[in-house]
């Protein structure tokens, strides 16, 4: 059994996220844990916040990867809390946010044990060219989660993921 949880939640981990398609909920630390009673497996996981609207979607597509991966009786769970930080996306997580220009998230909130001044982002370094002379254009992106800046270096449009 053993053998088929792992094999489970290498494949609900690989569900893309709906409005970002080319990072997945393992990459953004929505995926919180996948656990196995019997035949039944139970997969947890944390909207990035609490009324987003890519939850429904994201259950569907968890279902139907652990059904993939042959476990057809599974237990979606939310939880709320901790609530979810952008400090759980993982480093391929933020590559690819990078790669597919959207500027990841700076830290978010300090961790207990390495207690840190909280940074504030007066510039962004543009996903494309790497300069930090960039301006913020509008505080709304095209998802709840992002704002949208412009590099002033090369001109560029970009989202940039907020820190949460």
């Amino acid at each position: 059994m053993k053998t088929a949880l792992v094999d489970v939640k290498t494949a609900v981990a690989a569900v893309r996220d709906p409005e970002l398609p080319f990072v997945t909920i393992g990459d953004l630390g929505i995926l919180r844990g996948v656990e196995a009673d019997g035949d039944r497996i139970t997969v947890t996981i944390t909207p990035t916040y609490s009324g987003c609207p890519a939850m429904d979607a994201i259950r569907t597509d968890v279902a139907r990867a652990a059904a993939a991966a042959g476990h057809p009786d599974v237990r979606i769970r939310t939880v709320l809390s901790p609530a979810w930080s952008t400090d759980w996306i993982t480093a391929e997580g933020r590559r690819k946010l990078a790669d597919a220009g959207v500027s990841p998230p700076g830290p978010a909130r300090p961790l207990a044990s390495t207690a840190r001044p909280v940074m504030l982002a007066i510039s962004v370094r543009c996903p494309r060219c790497g300069s930090p002379e960039t301006t913020e254009i509008s505080r709304f992106g095209p998802t709840a989660c992002t704002a949208l800046w412009r590099c002033r270096a090369c001109a560029e449009p970009f989202e940039h993921m907020k820190a949460i």
